[in-house]
């Protein structure tokens, strides 16, 4: 008898960009939306439809986009909420509105003012309104861990007369531990009636460090979909890890003996995706994902590494898609063969992207001489931005030393043409920042800087991550180069070019962080 599958649920556009810095604009949230469904996770909250019109368009979009898992749009058990969600998900292959309401007491008291009996008419109304609009209805107790054992009994028998399908059981403040969280699952499965009908959800936060061991808990006890994140973002300490679960019931069959329809070479993909979207890397020592996972620097590691790779690795490098591919390519390769090799990556171009891919390779290709994948992933996710240039870098130039002022000369191209300023600063850097807000007419304030090397060797290219505050306004930018100073240079200009493309669609463009609710 085959393994019983776990659904996995991922939340990485909702839950993921609500994390500080993670914030993502449509294109971006259609291109992490491609490399879930490629991922085959089988479930994508695509975001709270009633937060913004930006969350809706996205919704909306990757509704459109992606066909194969199910789109979920979360909404509070609100008709307002629920009307919205369905308009965002309504063109959705298979459409799913998750809609919730707190249970725990203190949520009812100090959040929402409501009595128990207040809240189970809510979600009466609520999971009957969203089953209206469609038969597929996901149903979160907020903060049940923290709940009384009882009402949640109460509260999940009401959505299950009402229409739900699927039933959560948040760890909203990762409160809870696994066998605890184990019992609270069995008790429910035990003394709610037509629970073997529905699917138990549960959806877990890390703030003890346990999101993954509660989830894990939770699926031996009768829980048959998780909710997580890539490299587990997330507010505050972030979200079950969707790698990290995957991964376990993986390579711990014996003890958990599920099965998921993740394909898991494609999960550093996936990993990296988001890490340079968001400018937010992973730790090096994270599991799965992280740069030192399968590195063994101990010499009694190493020697038994050499005798066997399972003395000390229980799973492969390859078996995530972790293995470091050399590209033959060079400057006289066809387009042909490098269209094919971004298609392998999971990034198949139409031919004017195609040809702006192949003018970076080959300026790329001058400069180094290996070329590897993660340098094409870098052209295919910095050199095609889909944000709108105001402004394009056409040159720069930095001096520094220890006995004169750093300078910079940087000449961009605008509307107007091609205008070049010089400026002064405490690095080259800084230099460069001065110059790009005389052209720019904008006055950033550098809040982050992060730079790392994406490939090896003394040519590698170097990944450049800013967060630069605009007038209140806090905004993220990227840029690779194999010089640092051009790097850092076109990362600032990213951001200067996101926060002018925001300001310019400001008629249609919500607010920021003061609009956002946190939920789950």
């Amino acid at each position: 008898m085959g393994s019983e599958r776990i659904a996995i649920f991922d939340t990485t556009l909702r839950d993921g960009e609500q994390s500080p810095g993670c914030s993502m604009n449509l294109d971006e949230k259609l291109l992490m939306a491609r490399q879930l469904e490629a991922l085959g996770v089988d479930v994508i909250e695509a975001g709270f439809p009633v937060a913004s019109e930006d969350d809706f368009a996205a919704v909306q979009a990757v509704a459109r986009e992606c066909r194969k898992p199910a789109i979920a749009a979360l909404c509070r058990a609100l008709p307002k909420d629920i009307e919205r969600a369905w308009q965002a998900v309504s063109g959705a292959a298979r459409p799913r509105i998750h809609t919730f309401l707190a249970t725990s007491d203190i949520h009812l008291e100090y959040k929402l003012q409501k009595t128990r009996e207040e809240a189970l008419a809510m979600i009466r109304e609520g999971v009957r309104t969203a089953k209206g609009f469609t038969p597929d209805v996901e149903f979160s107790a907020e903060d049940a861990t923290r709940s009384d054992w009882d009402f949640l009994v109460e509260v999940f028998t009401a959505a299950i007369e009402e229409g739900a399908t699927v039933l959560n059981v948040p760890d909203t403040v990762g409160y809870t531990v696994p066998d605890e969280y184990g019992r609270l699952i069995r008790h429910l499965k035990d003394k709610v009636p037509g629970i073997d009908g529905v699917t138990i959800s549960v959806h877990c936060h890390n703030d003890l460090g346990l999101a993954v061991a509660n989830s894990l808990a939770a699926v031996a006890a009768g829980a048959r979909q998780v909710e997580c994140t890539v490299n587990g973002i997330g507010e505050r300490a972030g979200n079950a890890a969707l790698e990290e679960v995957v991964m376990a019931l993986s390579v711990r069959r014996d003890a958990l003996p599920y099965e998921t329809g993740i394909h898991r070479e494609a999960i550093t993909r996936a990993s990296q995706t988001l890490a340079n979207i968001t400018g937010v890397q992973v730790q090096p020592n994270k599991a799965i994902v992280g740069r030192n996972a399968f590195a063994h620097e101990s010499g009694i590691h190493q020697h038994g590494m050499l005798s066997h790779r399972s003395t000390y690795e229980i799973m492969t490098p390859e078996s995530v898609g972790a293995n470091r591919t050399s590209l033959v390519l060079g400057k006289h390769s066809g387009r042909h063969a490098l269209g094919k090799r971004f298609e392998e990556l999971g990034y198949p171009l139409d031919k004017p992207a195609l040809e702006k891919a192949y003018k970076l390779f080959t300026k790329l290709s001058d400069q180094k001489k290996e070329i590897f994948d993660e340098d094409l992933l870098t052209i295919v996710r910095d050199g095609l931005t889909q944000v709108p240039e105001a402004f394009k870098l056409r040159a720069v130039q930095a001096t520094a030393g220890t006995a004169m002022f750093a300078t910079a000369l940087v000449t961009l191209a605008g509307e107007g043409g091609e205008a070049t300023e010089t400026a002064m600063g405490d690095g080259p850097v800084n230099a460069v920042f001065a110059a790009v807000d005389k052209l720019t007419g904008l006055k950033g304030k550098l809040v982050d800087f992060r730079v790392h090397s994406i490939t090896g060797g003394a040519d590698a290219v170097g990944e450049v991550f800013v967060q630069v505050e605009f007038g209140g306004v806090v905004q993220g930018g990227k840029g690779a180069s194999t010089d640092i100073v051009e790097a850092s240079a076109r990362a600032y200009l990213n951001a200067s070019n996101r926060v002018l493309f925001v300001r310019r669609s400001a008629g249609t463009t919500a607010a920021g962080p003061a609009g956002r609710q946190e939920v789950m």
